[in-house]
């Protein structure tokens, strides 16, 4: 153990970032692998679905975070092929990267319960790229409707169904509502709001099931507030010609589906000995994060592991702190070169936000809504985001925004087709 390793590190969200930043690079070659060439804040990535905020409020470059660091990390842009464990090396489309550990960090993606080619129908807010899409598809329809002399088709139009009551889909359901009830009469004169309708889908019987039941009936009078249509109990099987088809044999139209249904592990072609993967195909790992099978070569933190323990025996839930705690756990243990601190999750609560002043917030000793839990939510994600200017704009933007709703931020800005990206070498 006595010579420099390299640690390859697999995804940059919040584990394997805190992870590169808390490993000693004295003893460690450390690679950072992520097809993007930045690190973003997920729990926001409503508000740039909604125009709420800039992209570059909640993004932040990897080489500009790891500058800092000394001795400097490597950062590698690829997109995970395949992993050898035997050969110990990792490839991504454009190289071979081999590693004396490996730590995997990919986090999660969409999950569509087997619903086939649900993907290419259902707009989606798990990555920024999703939620400028969803952004786009939003304005445009706005756009179009304003235009559009057909009160029927208009309603078709701006006709938005979410799927999901978990935190992200009521943030996004509230967003816009807002939109609804305050957006268009101020900016959109010719549509009336009375032809938007929202609709939020949950399979089960009540919103935010993670949450408290209190909580849950917070928020269900919240987004009624808002105008936002809830109904719970009910499965959605299919969707087709906009029409979404229920498990209980009820249909729904809707010309713009937001699905935040569900979440599965990124998967990777593995090549030698196996990963143990359980469920949600997450890789199961030891009390020190350690891959089940792979002694300590590879280990695996964040949404995309699992290890179960008397008080979480399905495993911690899929949050940012869970990530953030393990990857400080692993990088201590991988500092002092010895197995000897165990993982063990400790609860700071859970939080979700229905619009301007309205939110809930489940925390150890106490349960706040409304007012208190707002501003107890905006604090915890200001200083969660990385960076300081990026601080900064978050907290001018919403400073802003909760005094005027006007904002520039809705920009329709369609990304151009050509040229071609097989001409930049790639297929």
């Amino acid at each position: 153990m006595s010579a420099k390793q390299r640690i390859v590190v697999i995804g940059g969200g919040f584990a394997g970032i805190y992870l590169v930043k808390h490993l000693d690079r004295r003893l460690y070659d450390v690679i950072l692998v992520d097809s993007n060439n930045y690190h973003s804040f997920p729990p926001l990535f409503y508000q740039i679905a909604s125009a709420g905020l800039d992209p570059a409020s909640i993004a932040f470059p990897f080489r500009r975070e790891m500058r800092k660091l000394h001795p400097l990390p490597a950062y590698h842009i690829g997109e995970v092929r395949h992993i050898d464990t035997s050969e110990k090396t990792v490839t991504t489309q454009y190289e071979t990267i081999p590693y004396d550990r490996l730590v995997i960090a990919a986090g999660t993606r969409n999950n569509f319960f087997g619903m086939a080619g649900l993907d290419k129908y259902v707009f989606t807010i798990k990555r920024t790229s999703e939620a400028l899409r969803c952004r786009n598809e939003i304005l445009d329809r706005f756009e179009r409707a304003a235009i559009c002399p057909d009160s029927a088709t208009r309603r078709r139009l701006l006709s938005f169904v979410v799927v999901g009551g978990g935190p992200t889909g009521v943030e996004i359901a509230g967003a816009l509502g807002e939109m609804k009830r305050y957006l268009l009469t101020r900016e959109y004169p010719t549509i009336s709001p009375d032809e938007m309708t929202i609709t939020l889908v949950e399979g089960s019987d009540r919103l935010l099931q993670t949450m408290s039941s209190s909580a849950s009936e917070y928020a269900l009078k919240a987004l009624s507030r808002l105008l936002v249509d809830v109904q719970t109990e009910r499965r959605m099987q299919s969707y087709a010609d906009n029409v979404i088809t229920f498990s209980d044999g009820g249909t729904l139209y809707s010309g713009m589906v937001i699905w935040t249904a569900g979440v599965t592990s990124v998967s990777f072609e593995v090549r030698g000995t196996p990963l143990q993967l359980g469920h949600g195909g997450r890789i199961i790992v030891d009390e020190f994060n350690r891959a089940t099978g792979l002694g300590d070569s590879v280990m695996a933190i964040g949404d995309i592991s699992v290890h179960a323990s008397e008080a979480y025996p399905h495993g911690c839930p899929q949050l940012a702190q869970v990530a953030i705690q393990q990857a400080r756990t692993l990088a201590r243990n991988l500092n002092r070169r010895s197995w000897d601190t165990t993982f063990r999750y400790r609860d700071k609560g859970s939080m979700a936000t229905i619009g301007r002043g309205r939110a809930v917030a489940d925390l150890p000793h106490m349960r706040l809504k409304g007012w208190p839990a707002w501003m107890a939510w905006m604090f915890v994600h200001l200083i969660s985001i990385l960076g300081m200017r990026n601080k900064v704009a978050v907290l001018v933007n919403w400073t802003w925004a909760y005094f005027t709703y006007p904002t520039s931020l809705r920009l329709l800005i369609h990304p151009e087709r050509y040229p071609l990206r097989h001409r930049w070498g790639e297929s």
